[in-house]
This record gives structure tokens, sequence and C-alpha cells, in this order.
């Protein structure tokens, strides 16, 4: 990779605009970012670049969404399945066809987005589960590790409890600081990031405090029911990037 000045700026939006879905939404939607970064890197540098920035936005996210935001008993359920799937994900990372993962998640996603429309785009409280929660952290574990969207089984989970919009923002945002904190070694390793890649991480540093400000200040703006609209339309935007990815892989 060459540091020009496409390349950081490039590189500077992209995180930005994760940055800005951090501080929103408390995280889970990196992969709306990803694609400005295809531009001028490939994926697993890519992945190198934003595993040390994801620790920052984390870390940054922490003054907005403090401990009072968080779902603790949910929290417990999901945590060790991301642990366990984030080791499976390092694991497998050369093994895993990427694309048929890619796939399949968007599939899954697509479905569980057209079931909310059926029922009429309303919020449906459901029990807490902890199968499903254990599901859902093993599959968020395993996507955020191979394709940094580990954004939708989580959200799979968590939307249909009903939560407040600080408190569904607040226990994301926790799942992924340690998610993120889990795997940025393994994606260190994995990207093994050369010199210019240091140097555009300090730069895209810059981005966080801004990003993340600004995305609580949309958080703060919208309604419950606004939240919940925008999630789900995310997850299509997500769904779609990943449907996209793994054809595309195909076709090559």
């Amino acid at each position: 990779m060459e540091l020009t000045a496409t390349t950081i700026l490039v590189a500077f939006a992209g995180v930005f605009l994760i940055c800005f879905m951090k501080g929103a939404f408390g995280g889970g939607f990196s992969i709306i970012g990803i694609p400005l970064l295809s531009f001028v890197m490939d994926p697993v540098s890519a992945g190198g670049l934003l595993a040390p920035l994801f620790i920052a936005m984390d870390l940054y996210a922490l003054r907005y969404f403090k401990r009072s935001t968080w779902s603790r008993p949910d929290l417990v359920l999901l945590l060790p399945g991301l642990l366990l799937g984030i080791g499976c994900g390092y694991l497998l990372f050369r093994a895993l066809d990427h694309r048929a993962i890619a796939i399949m998640m968007a599939v899954i996603t697509l479905i569980f987005v057209g079931l909310w429309l059926v029922r009429g785009a309303d919020v449906i409280t459901r029990p807490r589960s902890t199968s499903k929660a254990i599901t859902a952290g093993l599959a968020s574990g395993v996507t955020t590790m191979v394709a940094h969207s580990g954004g939708p089984p989580l959200a799979m989970y968590l939307l249909p409890l009903g939560l407040t919009k600080e408190i569904y923002a607040g226990t994301t945002s926790m799942f992924f600081t340690v998610g993120n904190a889990t795997k940025a070694a393994p994606w260190l390793l994995l990207a093994r990031p050369s010199a210019e890649l240091w140097e555009l991480m300090a730069i895209c540093l810059l981005a966080v405090p801004s990003g993340v400000s600004l995305g609580w200040r949309l958080h703060g703006v919208l309604d419950q029911r606004q939240i919940y609209r925008i999630c789900y339309g995310l997850l299509v935007v997500t769904a779609v990037k990943l449907l996209w990815d793994g054809v595309a892989g195909y076709l090559a």
C-alpha cells in the first residue's frame, strides 16, 4: 500500500463513518465504512488498520455509553459466545470460505428484517433466551473476526428484546468494546502492518473524537422508534453489502 493523499483521504473518510455509526448506535455497523477502505487497500490491510482504531473508538465512546446504559444480564449471556467465536474465527480464518459465510449471514439477516416488516415494522418485545444469546454471541464473534461484520447476529438478538435506545446502544457498545479488544492482536498478527499502515492509523486516529461525538448527537435527537427503524434499515444495507461481497467473490 502506497501512502498517497488519496489513500489518506479515503481511509480517513471510512474511519470517520465507522466512528459516526459507533456514536449513533453503539457499534455493530462498521462494515458500512469498509467499502470506502476497499478502494485503497486489500481486506486484510483494512482489518489491520481498523483493529487498533476500534479500541480507540470504544474507549472514547465510553464517555457516552456509561455503565448505566449496559444490560448486564444480556452481556453475561452474550460475551462467552463472543470470545469463543473470535477464537474460532481466528483459527479457521484461512480455511473458511469467506464468500459462503458472507452469503449465509446476508440471507439470514434479510429474512430477519423481512419477518419484522411482515409484523408491521413495530418492536414486539420477546423474552430473553439463553440459547439465542449464546448463538448470537458465537455468530457475532466468528463474523466480526472474519469480516468485521459482527453487528447483524447481535442486533437479531437485542432488537426483539425491546430495550430502550440508550440500553440498546450502550449494550452494543460494551459488547464490541470487549470483542474489539480481543480480536486486535489476532488481526495484527494476520495483517502484519507495514510502517505506512501504522502512519495511516495515526492519521485516522484524529477522526475518532469528532466522528463518535457527531454520532452521539444524532443518537440524542432520534426517538425510540426512529432508532429501531434505522437499525433495521442498516441491517438491510449490511446484508446487501455482505451478499454482494459473497456473490462477487464467486464470480471473480
